[in-house]
């Protein structure tokens, strides 16, 4: 399985200027006086599925050939990478049968339908969902589109990055998301070509901490997973992104659940943004270490917007 390079996001990059305009990046004078520092948001919560992955998804599809769009795809998730490949396989009329949780954002299943995808609904978690997807693709031909194993769509989504350090080259640090790894690794790829001062510092759960795990470890180990952040919730590590991870990241931090949704709530206050908890947790990451960064500016990836109702009434809670 091929690891992406930079050489691969750039092209990446060309290929949706076409299909994609770059997302806003801001900040926002309430959130900065929070933090301490400059806070640079880039909002993949702007995306027209509300969330980054689609550029992973628009990129795989864009290099399949007609035969292969032909066989269709399928695809596990929670609902964002879901939304990612039901877009990209409308877009390009490729079937598309999409595997989620019992349990799933009702606004995420909504949207992969409205997209036109087959949905089942499966498993009591993600990775039970992942079990059931790779098994569709065996019996149908189908290309099962794994959410982390798969370099197109590290590709696709280091463009968000790019984008970014294209506007602020000189962030001290760009904290990022943590589920499957691709954002994280696609971000590492970009700011060690366009950004080689910037630390890159992904963040996860501390509910579901497989990916932190194996990467501190330097291997790929299993672990519970019990967040109810749905964006990182895996048990299970990628193998793709934890190599690049391993060699250029800087920093991987585990933040509660409970400080995901306080980070959802200074997001909707002081910087007029809803985003959905993996949406938040770099920001819970940057605040869990602010000190470090006082005065800096720094950049966190808000990688979702996709909250549900329940999700928004636990954030006015928080």
């Amino acid at each position: 399985m091929g690891t992406p390079t930079y050489a691969d996001l750039a092209a990446a990059r060309i290929l949706l200027a076409d299909l994609l305009p770059p997302t806003p990046s801001w900040h926002y004078p309430v959130l900065d006086a929070a933090v301490g520092a400059e806070v640079w948001i880039k909002h993949e919560n702007a995306q027209p599925v509300g969330a980054f992955k689609v550029r992973g998804g628009l990129t795989l599809l864009a290099s399949f050939d007609d035969g292969q769009r032909a066989a269709g795809v399928v695809a596990a998730s929670t609902g964002n990478h879901a939304q990612s490949i039901a877009y990209a396989a409308a877009h390009f009329g490729a079937p598309c049968t999409i595997v989620m949780p019992e349990n799933a954002n009702p606004i995420k299943a909504a949207s992969v339908r409205a997209l036109g995808a087959r949905l089942l609904l499966e498993g009591e978690r993600f990775d039970d969902s992942r079990v059931v997807a790779a098994r569709i693709g065996e019996e149908t031909g189908a290309y099962y589109v794994d959410s982390g194993d798969e370099p197109a769509l590290i590709a696709g989504v280091g463009t968000a990055a790019i984008e970014l350090l294209e506007r602020t080259p000189d962030v001290a640090a760009l904290f990022v998301p943590v589920g499957s790894g691709t954002g994280a690794a696609g971000a590492a790829l970009a700011a060690a070509e366009l950004a080689p001062n910037c630390r890159v510092i992904g963040v996860q759960s501390a509910q579901a901490p497989a990916a932190h795990d194996s990467w501190r470890g330097g291997e790929l180990v299993n672990r519970p997973n019990r967040t109810v952040i749905e964006g990182v919730s895996t048990a299970k590590p990628f193998a793709v992104p934890q190599r690049i991870m391993r060699e250029l990241l800087y920093d991987f931090l585990l933040v509660d659940d409970a400080d995901i949704r306080v980070a959802q709530r200074m997001l909707l206050t002081s910087a007029h943004t809803m985003a959905e908890g993996a949406g938040a947790a770099a920001l819970a990451g940057l605040w869990s270490v602010r000190e470090q960064y006082a005065g800096q500016r720094v950049a966190v990836i808000c990688s979702g917007g996709n909250a549900s109702e329940t999700e928004l009434a636990d954030v006015l809670r928080a």
